[in-house]
């Protein structure tokens, strides 16, 4: 047709994924994870390379080959993500959503085998739950909205509906901004402590007058204990601090870039 272009064809990567895997997690029977960083896939440019977030403005079908690739490491037929609010909201699943029509919520949980559920992030934490004994696990997006609102407790309850419990349930947090690198206005400091008054332990003082940091790792760490989770733990990763290996929403913004990919932490029960 007149005015049609051409299409560049996409560049072949054929680098392999880089997931950061918790030991704690790897040692539990039949469970598959793996908290995926930023390569390994094949968009490009600020995307670039395992964008794995329809929600960016990245191409499609790249985003679609890279969580098909997310999918074939953890040996699961299909990755499910939902369409993340900062909710207290967590859905069961066994099955995969129609793209387009994923639920709003922040947690998924499944015990189909074979199915990988996921958290995407770019900065809040993802964490990812395991109940081998009752065949059951989770994934949650966790950003100090969901976190204040009750996403974590939500998640852990649903968990427990399927049979699972909490005493046995290991928990997770993967990369994730660090208190470093998480600076705050008073505004900020006023709608966290609003939300939920106990975050004050995790607002610190900001080198610069009327600044704060704020450590959502902890506060993510602490729910969960809270919540009955035996030593829960952190990978101990900073997304804004190391550009090669994650995305950052603050850095992207911080060096005017005009989107951003999105990381996803995935797990899978064996099939």
């Amino acid at each position: 047709m007149p005015g049609t272009q051409k299409q560049p064809e996409r560049a072949e990567n054929t680098a392999p994924l880089t997931p950061i895997v918790d030991q704690g997690l790897a040692a539990l029977p039949d469970i598959r994870h793996g908290f995926f960083t930023r390569q390994g896939g094949v968009s490009t440019g600020i995307y670039a390379s395992l964008n794995a977030g329809h929600g960016s403005r990245d191409a499609y079908g790249d985003v679609a080959e890279n969580r098909r690739r997310i999918a074939a490491h953890l040996d699961a037929a299909h990755l499910v993500t939902v369409h993340q609010i900062h909710s207290p909201v967590t859905v069961a699943t066994r099955a995969p959503f129609i793209q387009g029509a994923q639920p709003r919520a922040d947690a998924l949980v499944t015990d189909r085998p074979g199915l990988a559920i996921g958290a995407l992030s770019a900065d809040c934490g993802p964490v990812l739950l395991a109940d081998p004994q009752a065949g059951i696990v989770g994934a949650a997006h966790s950003g100090w909205r969901g976190l204040a609102a009750g996403i974590l407790q939500s998640v852990i309850a649903r968990m427990e509906s399927f049979g699972a419990d909490r005493a046995r349930i290991t928990a997770v947090l993967g990369p994730t901004i660090s208190v470093d690198a998480y600076e705050v206005g008073a505004d900020f400091r006023e709608a966290v402590l609003a939300a939920n008054p106990a975050f004050e332990i995790h607002l610190m003082p900001g080198a610069k007058p009327g600044k704060w940091q704020f450590d959502l790792p902890a506060a993510i760490l602490a729910t969960l204990s809270q919540s009955g989770i035996k030593t829960p733990r952190w990978i101990g990763a900073c997304t804004y601090a190391d550009s090669e290996r994650f995305y950052s929403y603050r850095r992207a913004t911080h060096i005017g870039e005009p989107d951003y990919g999105r990381l996803v932490a995935a797990i899978a029960l064996e099939g």
